[in-house]
């Protein structure tokens, strides 16, 4: 009875708030808060099952790894990753904490946790709205991803301080995982196109990426991240990511639902929710700042920032740990922030041209290494995104010796491409 019930609240609300034109994750979080409120006004039993739960799990773990399935690890070692990253988490941190610090009944430690926590923005959420728009390989997605890679790893830092747990002395045996990568290849390369292919992806992300890491006391998310970060350059990549697609997307359902039966929402809990919701706009013009500062255009900082413009589940996680009496204004917290979030990302690019002018007056003279202008030519035609369409218009004009140039956001595309002969730039 629960699970028909989940599921049919989960789709009427999901295909609701999608016919007003928001990402049906808005009426998951929205059925999971009903589920909630039901479950505690009336006779059905609707606790956060176990089922629900491990749906949760597995929906994150292959979300992750179809991400790392995207990922270039050199573009995570970048300045403007790694030095923006934490610049932006110790920044809000420390400029969070004074507001919080009545909150939590006037205890510094506490307020600076909660200001960490805070800091952390939704790998799910930034994610799930890149891969939408089909920018997890354009710049700026490379650049959020890559944060949220370094939140991450603060974050188990934080976790494993909290527990006071060190990973198992095998946690080493992690720096040998590039030592796998032509198994792994030679696995993915005989899988076929069927259900073995969708198997293997289970296999690594699941089994190998989450237990794996799981058993030797590293998170099972950074795993399945890695293992697909292994795959990332392997011809068939693509198709191992679409293959897991529809279990991927189902799964995550799972995820949004958990986070509104997390706990009975009460009036209390939803005031200080809102009063957490307040640092939502300070935080992201703080990764806009931060970001311009690292040479960045106003526009990949403002998309990134957008993309980030959310809290995290991880925060979800150290509450749980470290501050419990928070664990419900929290959660109605982060899934406030995805409601907002949104609609802002649907919008990201309509938004920046409004605000354009203003937003270009913080950018420095100095530009990204990867965002420097760009010279066409003696071109003639000019194709944007060298996709499957794009490839084939590129094709079919240049047999018929039309002076041609193709331009994509994916650096990993635009190097196929120059290998086939295309002439194609990175913009």
């Amino acid at each position: 009875m629960s699970e028909a019930l989940w599921i049919t609240l989960a789709f009427g609300l999901g295909l609701g708030v999608r016919k007003l034109g928001l990402p049906p994750l808005v009426g998951y979080l929205m059925a999971g808060f009903l589920l909630n409120i039901v479950s505690h006004t009336t006779s059905l039993t609707l606790e956060n099952g176990p089922l629900l739960e491990h749906l949760a799990h597995l929906g994150v773990l292959l979300m992750l790894f179809t991400v790392g399935l995207k990922l270039r690890l050199k573009n995570v070692l970048r300045p403007e990753v790694v030095g923006g990253g934490l610049l932006h988490l110790g920044l809000i941190s420390l400029l969070s904490a004074p507001l919080l610090f009545g909150l939590v009944g006037q205890d510094w430690q506490q307020a600076l946790v909660l200001g960490i926590a805070l800091g952390f923005s939704s790998t799910v959420m930034a994610a799930k709205v890149l891969e939408s728009k089909r920018e997890l390989r354009a710049f700026h997605g490379r650049v959020a991803i890559g944060i949220l890679i370094m939140q991450d790893l603060a974050a188990l830092a934080l976790l494993s301080l909290g527990a006071g747990q060190v990973p198992s002395i095998f946690a080493l045996a992690v720096f040998a995982l590039p030592l796998l990568r032509p198994l792994l290849s030679r696995l993915l390369a005989i899988s076929g196109h069927d259900e073995l292919l969708v198997l293997l992806g289970l296999l690594l992300a699941l089994v190998i990426g989450g237990e794996g890491f799981h058993a030797v006391g590293l998170s099972a998310e950074l795993g399945a991240l890695l293992l697909g970060a292994l795959l990332a350059n392997h011809s068939r990549a693509s198709e191992l990511g679409k293959a897991l697609w529809s279990l991927k997307e189902v799964f995550l359902v799972g995820f949004f639902l958990n986070i509104g039966l997390t706990g009975l929402p009460s009036w209390e809990a939803l005031g200080l929710a809102l009063l957490l919701l307040l640092l939502l706009p300070l935080k992201t013009a703080l990764f806009f700042l931060v970001l311009v500062r690292f040479k960045l255009r106003a526009r990949s900082a403002f998309l990134t920032s957008l993309s980030l413009a959310s809290f995290s589940e991880f925060g979800l996680i150290v509450a749980a740990l470290m501050l419990p009496d928070w664990i419900v204004p929290l959660a109605l917290a982060v899934a406030l922030s995805f409601v907002l979030a949104a609609p802002f990302n649907r919008f990201a690019h309509s938004l920046y041209e409004r605000w354009e002018s203003q937003l270009k007056r913080f950018e420095l003279d100095q530009r990204h290494p990867d965002e420097q202008p760009v010279s066409l030519g003696m071109a003639h035609i000019l194709i944007m995104g060298m996709g499957r369409v794009g490839t084939s218009t590129y094709d079919f004009l240049r047999d018929r010796q039309e002076s041609i140039v193709g331009v994509d956001a994916d650096a990993a595309k635009v190097e196929l491409h120059r290998q086939a002969g295309r002439r194609v730039l990175y913009a």
